[in-house]
């Protein structure tokens, strides 16, 4: 009998590993914890949402926040993007903490419904800190972040965003809303791109200003003043 059944992640380069419960009998799953490496081995990380957003530059194109729940835990990711015109019949397209697959499916969406011609273009996505973000509510943030590095336009510093993005590019409520709405506020962003469907369910915190979005174009307007083509 297996009682529990704990997995390390992260890059070997990196100095923060996530431990990861995959399996356990006498309580929750899918709950991490936040390692940095030091010299003398591991230390806990008590605030990983704000050590993970540390060194995050500041007015530079093809970057976005979102809030992902872990567990019980909401915790603040930085997805960046990197888009360039290609040299290569076939463009190329690495993801690194974002499902490959669904990479491609927001890359399709945002040219067929956003207007941005991808085809040409070399597309590579990276979560900071070695986070693995697999629910679909990050599906908003990575499209902003596409979408700013092709336009080379910034998203402003202060700005997040909570969503997922369907195949007619409409975005969809997420779950535990005002929990993640929290979260982002506590660490200092002023505002948050959110779903309109999620419109009353939630209460905002204080000083949090929210944008009510039922599309992409609608979420490409705020972020970085971008309209359909």
């Amino acid at each position: 009998m297996v009682d529990c059944v704990l997995y390390f992640e992260g890059e070997q380069g990196a100095n923060y590993r996530i431990l990861r419960a995959a399996k356990n009998r006498f309580g929750s799953t899918n709950e991490i914890g936040v390692f940095e490496m030091l010299g003398d081995g591991l230390s806990e990380v008590p605030n990983p949402s704000e050590t993970l957003l540390s060194g995050r530059p500041e007015n530079a194109p093809g970057t976005c926040v979102t809030c992902v729940i872990e567990g019980s835990r909401p915790i603040l990711a930085e997805i960046q993007a990197l888009v360039a015109n290609t040299s290569f019949n076939v463009p190329r397209r690495t993801s690194n903490g974002l499902d490959y697959n669904r990479c491609m499916l927001l890359l399709a969406v945002l040219e067929k419904r956003g207007g941005l011609k991808l085809s040409s273009c070399d597309a590579y996505i990276n979560v900071i800190g070695g986070l693995q973000l697999d629910e679909p509510s990050a599906d908003l943030a990575a499209i902003l972040a596409i979408a700013s590095s092709y336009t080379d336009r910034p998203i402003d510093h202060s700005t997040a965003a909570v969503g997922e993005v369907g195949l007619t590019g409409e975005i969809r409520a997420v779950n535990a809303l005002e929990q993640r709405l929290k979260e982002i506020r506590r660490l200092g962003f002023e505002s948050c791109i959110i779903p309109a469907r999620n419109k009353g369910k939630s209460r905002i915190p204080d000083g949090l200003k929210v944008h009510e979005v039922k599309n992409i174009s609608e979420a490409l307007s705020i972020a970085i003043g971008a309209k359909r083509a």
